[in-house]
């Protein structure tokens, strides 16, 4: 067996199998390359699923993560860090109309942030009843249970069912079917203003004028899940 069958061989053994992943091992990086245990060389179109924004190798960002890693590696949000208020701060200051920010760990995360945001407002600010969340046709927000719940693709929901109840779903791109999904027991409306496994389908203006006028005529709040454009 080569290092390479060994490799996959031990992952097989002893790492709970997801995926069918292809048969070769990916060793290192160099900018919009990848490199397998064999040598050879691979245009990386995938990016750790649209993550890799900067590549492999990249010496600013190389750097930071060694300054970062020879002082604070991690700090519980429990404290008050410099780097923390200063990219929170960047942050506001770039998107109009933000004014505070939430850090998590991932997107599935932060749509469950999302998602427990808007009941707790909708609890807090109408009261009892004000619950229902509505998402759409082709929708993909993650894989955590509030995230696969306002996912509309049934292989994802399935294998979990029941899923949280109170998710209304509609027609992506239907001005008059979101008219009338969002109704005035609904707490939050979350939608990708461009769908990933949907199709890569870009959201109307008209469609989020639409959406952003109803979420403040009945009191919901508006969830952009811009995994793909953010």
């Amino acid at each position: 067996m080569t290092a390479t069958d060994d490799i996959i061989a031990a992952d097989q053994r002893y790492v709970l199998q997801t995926y069918a992943r292809p048969n070769f091992v990916i060793e290192r990086g160099e900018g919009c390359y990848l490199y397998d245990t064999e040598g050879r060389r691979y245009l990386d179109c995938v990016a750790g699923i649209a993550v890799n924004a900067l590549g492999y190798g990249d010496p600013d960002l190389t750097e930071a993560i060694r300054e970062a890693a020879g002082g604070l590696i991690h700090v519980s949000n429990l404290y008050y860090t410099r780097p923390a208020g200063e990219l929170a701060r960047l942050l506001v200051e770039s998107a109009p109309g933000l004014d505070r920010v939430f850090f998590a760990n991932s997107g599935a995360e932060a749509v469950e942030g999302a998602l427990k945001f808007s009941r707790r407002y909708a609890r807090e600010r109408h009261g009892e009843g004000k619950t229902t969340i509505v998402a759409f046709s082709g929708s993909f927000h993650g894989r955590t249970m509030g995230a696969v719940a306002v996912t509309a693709r049934d292989k994802y929901r399935e294998p979990f069912m029941p899923v949280m109840p109170g998710v209304r779903f509609a027609p992506f791109n239907d001005v008059a079917a979101a008219e009338e999904a969002i109704t005035p027991d609904v707490c939050a409306v979350i939608v990708e203003p461009v769908q990933g496994e949907g199709g890569l389908s870009a959201a109307t203006p008209e469609f989020l004028r639409t959406l952003r006028a109803r979420c403040d005529a009945v009191g919901a709040l508006l969830i952009f899940d811009e995994i793909q454009c953010g």
